[in-house]
């Protein structure tokens, strides 16, 4: 099957791409880097956390999305929790009078929505993966 090969190395280029672009943009706003915090306003730190632990998680899968293995949808799985569970913070963190700006909503429900994209496609390939343990039999 040409498809899978092929839907797998896209997968990991997005993946890949994708994190290293959220791990830059996460650790310039909590690092401070490029006078970016300033040009963030009001942001929220535990959406910034839950975005560059998703974006650790993003280039593992890639990893293991490239060496054809099993695991790469708990990764992602685990990322969406981590995403759902920062959503639930920052909710709070609305509604209890905080300060945020209007972007992180919108940013926030893509990432975790994309994200959810990325497991689905991670666990479909995932069920042709190549295990160690396999007994070919002629």
């Amino acid at each position: 099957m040409m498809k899978a090969p092929i839907l797998r190395y896209v997968l990991a280029a997005v993946l890949l791409l994708f994190g290293a672009l959220t791990l830059f943009l996460s650790t310039s706003v909590i690092f401070d880097l490029f006078g970016v915090r300033a040009r963030e306003g009001n942001y929220v730190l535990v959406v910034v956390w839950a975005n560059f632990i998703a974006s650790v998680l993003y280039v593992l899968a890639a990893g293991g999305v490239i060496a054809q293995r099993r695991w790469p949808a708990k990764v992602l799985l685990a990322a969406v929790v981590v995403l759902v569970g920062a959503a639930v913070v920052f909710a709070w963190h609305v509604y209890s009078g905080g300060p945020y700006e209007q972007k992180t909503i919108g940013a926030l429900a893509f990432r975790t929505l994309l994200t959810g994209a990325f497991y689905f496609a991670a666990a479909r390939l995932g069920n042709t993966a190549h295990t160690p343990n396999q007994h070919h039999t002629r």
